[in-house]
């Protein structure tokens, strides 16, 4: 019995994460074909419409979207709709929120510096923390609250979607070399995941 619930066990764990990415993928691919179908369809006529068409689309508007964002008056443009979501009481916090996930995997906005090592006082615990903000910088609510030998430290949780978000001492902090994203992936897995080193032998 306990060999049978083992083998489940090795089954689900390979079976699942499958599952689930196919799953997301599936439902990001229906979204976009649920949303642009019906423009193409009554653009080129249901004949004419072929499955693909509308994700192929999608990625083409991305590309001229993240083209065109070159230039100061046209970023402005497309930063409009998110500049009104966040003055809208119910949608402030789960767009700005959606908004800086997407930041922080992308590391957008963060220096080479960002992924440190933070040893908490008084004690030897070692947790790998992002840097989010250090004094100096202008308009920014917390940035002002910092002392000049503070940064503030995302930690975030293992198999959580959550974390602590602390101010500590420049020296209680050595840097790492590793991207904010793969400190994300690093840290929510407990050190779990098949992080491979970017790395190639000579």
């Amino acid at each position: 019995m306990k060999r049978v619930i083992h083998y489940l066990l090795k089954g689900l764990t390979i079976l699942l994460p499958l599952v689930m990415t196919i799953a997301l993928v599936h439902w990001f691919l229906v979204t976009i074909e649920t949303w642009l179908r019906p423009i193409w369809e009554s653009i080129l006529g249901t004949q004419y419409y072929f499955p693909g068409l509308a994700f192929f689309s999608f990625v083409v508007i991305a590309l001229i979207v993240g083209y065109s964002a070159r230039w100061r008056f046209v970023n402005k443009i497309w930063q409009l709709p998110g500049s009104i979501m966040e003055k809208m009481p119910l949608l402030r916090s789960l767009y700005g929120t959606i908004n800086d996930v997407f930041d922080l995997m992308s590391g957008k906005s963060f220096s080479d510096e960002s992924v440190v090592l933070v040893t908490l006082p008084g004690a030897d615990v070692k947790l790998i923390g992002i840097v989010t903000k250090r004094s100096g910088e202008k308009n920014d609510r917390l940035s002002a609250m910092l002392d000049d030998d503070h940064i503030a430290v995302f930690l975030p949780m293992s198999y959580n979607v959550g974390g602590y978000m602390m101010i500590v001492p420049r020296t209680s902090v050595e840097t790492l070399d590793m991207s904010p994203a793969d400190a994300m992936q690093l840290t929510i897995s407990g050190g779990l995941g098949k992080n491979r080193n970017n790395v190639e032998d000579d």
